[in-house]
C-alpha cells in the first residue's frame, strides 16, 4: 500500500486534479490520497491558505471579510466548474466557512488555526467528490474521526502517539481515502494545526501509522536537485539520499520537503519518493534509511539567508564552568532561539534569525552579556548566509573541508564562520548574504562540475 500526498500546486486547477486523478487511478496501490489547499496557479497568485489567514485577521478585527471570502469560494467554484462538478459540493463549502467564521474569537491562535485548516479540509471534500463523479468509491476522511490527535500548540501541532493505533483502523475502509493534510484535532477536540507546508507531515503520519510500502510526495519539480536550479542552471538531480541528508538540506533552504516530514516516515522505516505531479514518468528522488555512497562525498548544497551572530569573547572562556549556560540563559530570557554555537578557546559565536532581533534587544542583550558575563568583547553581526554541504560520503572521504574552503578562496568569499557536526553528514559555512549566489555557485563547480569532466 502507499500514502500519497499532492501539494498545493498539484491542485491548483480542475486541470491539475484531472492529473492527479490520473496519477492515483494508475497504481492500485494508491490507497491513501492526502491533499493540500489549493495554491498558486501562476507566479502572482495567492495560495487558499493565505487568503484565509487574511480572512482569520478582518475577523479577528471584527470585520466580516466578505470579498476575500467570495474570493475563497471563487477559487473552489473554479475548479469545480472545471471538473463538472455540482454546485453543492461548493454550497456546502460556502456554509463550512461561515460557520467558522462565526466561531469564538476569545483565543486568536485557535481562531486562526481553525480558519487556515478549512483550506485543506474543504479542498478534500471536493477532491472525493470529483473522485466519485469520475466512478471511483472515493471517500473523505474527518481526521477527528480518524483519530489523528495532536499536542494543543497552535501552528506548530505535534504528534500525540496514540494516533498512529487509531489511523491504522483506516486500513479496512474500501476504496480510496482522501485525508485533509495540515491539521489534526487536540484532545480537547479543537482544531490545530502543523507548521506551514504541514500537508507533509501528515502524509509521513499517515504512511507511518498504516505501515505503508512507500510514501510518495507529489509536487511540481521531476526530482530533488543537487543545488537550488535558481541559483545553478541545470544542476543535477538526486536519485537517491538518506532522510539526514535531507533532512539537513530541508534546514539549509530545500523547499522540496517540509523539514519536519521525514521524521514520522523515518521512525517507520518508510521509503519517501518525491514525484513531480506534472511529470509522473520521471523517477524522482528516493529518501531512504541508507544508501550506497558511490558519487563522491557530497550530495548537495543547501543555503539560507535571515541569520546573524552574537560574537562573545573573553580570555580565559574555556576554564569558566557555565559559561556557555549563562549566556544561551540571556538568550532564553528574551525567548530567543538559538540555530548554532561554534566556538573556540575564548570565544564563541550563536547563531539565530535575525528576525527575532530589534535594536531596543540587541542593545539589551550586549549590555547583560558585558555586565553579567563580564565579556572582554561583544558584537552582533547581520545579514548572514548558511551554506550548507551535505552528504554521507564526508565521513569516509578526507579533505573535503579544505576542497571546500579552497573553492570558496577562489570565488573570493570571506567566510566569517565554519562549524561542522558530529556526525559528519553536514559542514556549514557562515558568508555575508551578497555573497551567498558567488558561494554556492563555487562550491558546485568543486563537487559537481569538477569531478565529473
Amino acid at each position: 500500500m502507499k500514502v500519497v500526498k499532492f501539494g498545493g500546486s498539484s491542485l491548483a486547477s480542475g486541470k491539475q486534479l484531472e492529473k492527479v486523478f490520473q496519477i492515483v487511478l494508475s497504481d492500485p496501490e494508491r490507497k491513501v490520497v492526502v491533499v493540500s489547499a489549493p495554491g498558486k496557479r501562476f507566479a502572482e497568485d495567492t495560495k487558499v491558505t493565505d487568503l484565509l489567514i487574511e480572512c482569520a485577521e478582518q475577523c479577528l478585527q471584527n470585520q466580516y471579510p466578505k470579498e476575500k471570502l467570495e474570493t475563497v469560494i471563487e477559487r473552489y467554484s473554479i475548479i469545480a466548474e472545471e471538473c463538472h462538478l455540482t454546485d453543492g459540493v461548493i454550497k456546502e463549502i460556502y456554509h463550512d466557512l461561515v460557520k467558522r467564521f462565526e466561531s469564538d474569537k476569545s483565543n486568536p491562535d485557535r481562531f486562526i488555526d481553525l480558519i487556515k485548516a478549512s483550506g485543506e479540509d474543504n479542498n478534500a471534500k471536493l477532491v472525493a467528490a470529483y473522485f466519485r463523479k469520475q466512478g471511483v468509491e472515493a471517500t473523505y476522511v474527518d481526521p477527528k474521526e480518524a483519530g489523528l490527535r495532536v499536542s494543543n500548540e497552535p501552528g506548530n501541532a505535534q504528534t500525540l502517539p496514540e494516533s498512529y493505533e487509531r489511523l491504522f483502523s483506516l486500513r479496512a475502509r474500501q476504496g480510496i481515502l482522501i485525508f485533509p493534510g495540515f491539521f489534526g484535532y487536540s484532545e480537547e477536540g479543537e482544531v490545530v494545526t502543523f507548521s506551514r507546508s504541514g500537508s507533509d507531515i501528515t502524509g509521513s503520519i499517515l504512511a507511518n501509522a498504516l505501515k505503508a510500502d512507500l510514501y510518495e510526495n507529489f509536487t511540481d519539480v521531476d526530482a530533488v536537485y543537487s543545488v537550488n536550479p535558481f541559483i545553478v542552471k541545470s544542476p543535477k538531480e538526486i536519485k537517491e539520499l538518506t532522510y539526514r541528508e535531507m533532512r539537513e538540506l530541508s534546514y539549509a533552504g530545500f523547499t522540496v520537503l517540509h523539514d519536519e516530514a521525514l521524521l514520522p516516515a523515518f521512525r517507520g522505516g518508510i521509503p519517501v519518493q518525491i514525484k513531480n505531479t506534472n511529470n509522473p514518468a520521471a523517477p524522482g528522488t528516493k529518501i531512504v534509511n541508507e544508501r550506497d555512497n558511490t558519487n563522491g562525498p557530497v550530495i548537495g548544497i543547501a543555503s539560507d539567508q535571515g541569520f546573524c551572530s552574537i560574537y562573545v569573547s573573553k580570555y580565559l572562556m574555556n576554564r569558566e564552568v557555565g559559561f556557555g549556560r549563562k549566556l544561551l540563559g540571556i538568550l532564553e530570557d528574551f525567548s530567543l532561539s538559538y540555530e548554532h554555537t561554534p566556538s573556540g578557546i575564548d570565544d564563541v559565536s550563536v547563531i539565530l534569525r535575525e528576525n527575532q532581533l530589534n535594536d531596543k534587544i540587541e542593545a539589551e542583550i550586549i549590555q547583560r552579556i558585558k555586565t553579567e558575563l563580564h565579556a572582554d568583547e561583544v558584537k552582533i553581526e547581520h545579514s548572514l548566509a548558511l551554506i550548507m554541504v551535505v552528504g554521507e560520503g564526508m565521513r569516509h572521504n578526507v579533505g573535503t573541508m579544505a576542497r571546500a574552503s579552497k573553492a570558496l578562496a577562489r570565488a573570493s568569499v570571506n567566510i566569517e564562520m565554519i562549524n561542522q557536526g558530529s556526525s559528519e553528514v553536514s559542514m556549514m559555512f557562515g558568508v555575508k548574504e551578497v555573497d551567498e549566489k558567488r558561494a554556492v555557485q563555487a562550491l558546485y563547480e568543486e563537487f559537481f562540475v569538477a569531478v565529473s569532466v
